[in-house]
């Protein structure tokens, strides 16, 4: 999914190019694009880095030795949510683990960041899917043509 250069390393282990300043840079990049409107392709990127990213951690972290089934990965996704919303009902404190940002906020990152590990152990372009799904809703009418 990565899709920049990969190297390998003294150890033999792949690596990619891709630097905490590489992303910060490509971060700036989504905000200064004229007319802030960033390329899907340059969204697609940074979602497949982070895909590629987030799944080489958990896996280094021991998450998938024994390996996990999709209905797994979506309830552990399920329960991010829905720890995000027990934060919201006790009033949205600091997170215990990253206290700058509030419960919701982490919860809600949790839950992205098992999306995209689940995306990246079973080779779903969930990347290509959600900048397609983006462009597609763009074009829909307004409430989707409902009555609400």
């Amino acid at each position: 999914m990565l899709t920049t250069t990969e190297k390998t390393n003294e150890r033999g282990s792949e690596q990619d190019d891709s630097t905490p300043e590489t992303i910060t840079q490509t971060s700036q990049q989504l905000v200064d694009a004229p007319g802030n409107e960033p390329s899907p392709a340059l969204i697609e990127d940074v979602l497949n880095y982070l895909t590629t990213e987030i799944h080489r951690t958990a896996q280094k972290k021991g998450w998938w030795e024994d390996g996990r089934k999709p209905s797994e990965c979506i309830a552990l996704a399920h329960s991010e949510l829905s720890e995000a919303l027990e934060a919201l009902r006790h009033g949205n404190p600091p997170d215990d683990k990253i206290p700058q940002f509030s419960g919701a906020e982490a919860e809600l990152a949790d839950t992205i960041i098992r999306i995209l590990d689940m995306a990246g152990a079973f080779g779903w372009n969930v990347a290509g899917a959600l900048v397609a799904k983006m462009q597609f809703n763009r074009g829909r009418t307004y409430k989707h043509g409902k009555q609400f």
